[in-house]
């Protein structure tokens, strides 16, 4: 029964309350990996879309957040989940740019991230753009058009919506289905690559 009450407790506790108090009381921490792991590994996948290297990516998150505890501070405004995924995001942006640096294939970085690169990871970035032109040459033209305008040309879902005279909906949707064939196609290239 106590095991119970325990448990009670810390799911009443907010997540900032149970940062502080991790830092003396260690098993605490598990309750943050239970609220956040699903949605960090979402975040990681939409910046690095490598399975392996988000899991990555999110596991060198939480060590950070609990190495990093004693730094967060509680005051009004301060929302824990803030601090948390601002340490997430430029994890992921530091394994991206390590991955483009290495040489490995990426694939297309999400806009809203792109912009947070360094110069010299933005100048890689923009190298491998002959990869992606010749992948988007293999996708649906429906699929590589909506990818080109959203990420190339730097359009809204919106202005998408808009001049295809769709929901903004449907273009979010089509985007995903597209991600997801340019992924597909992505990774057949890197096996093609791998075999010579």
């Amino acid at each position: 029964m106590l095991g119970f009450t325990l448990i009670d407790d810390v799911r009443k506790l907010s997540d900032e309350a149970i940062l502080q108090r991790s830092q003396s009381e260690p098993w605490l921490f598990s309750a943050l990996l239970d609220r956040y792991q699903d949605a960090f590994l979402r975040k990681a996948r939409s910046i690095i879309f490598s399975e392996l290297d988000a899991e990555e990516v999110v596991q060198d998150t939480f060590t950070k957040i609990y190495m990093n505890a004693h730094r967060f501070e509680v005051r009004e405004g301060a929302k824990f989940s803030s601090w948390a995924y601002t340490i997430l995001v430029n994890t992921a942006l530091t394994r991206y740019h390590k991955c483009v640096k290495e040489g490995k294939r990426v694939v297309l970085l999400d806009p809203e991230y792109e912009d947070m690169l360094p110069d010299t990871a933005a100048t890689l970035y923009l190298e491998q753009h002959d990869g992606v032109a010749r992948i988007l040459e293999k996708i649906p033209s429906h699929f590589a058009r909506v990818l080109r305008l959203h990420y190339l040309e730097r359009w809204s879902h919106k202005d998408i919506a808009k001049e295809s005279g769709e929901s903004v909906g449907a273009v979010k949707a089509r985007i995903h289905r597209a991600k997801a064939y340019f992924r597909k196609e992505s990774k057949n290239e890197q096996a093609e690559a791998s075999l010579f």
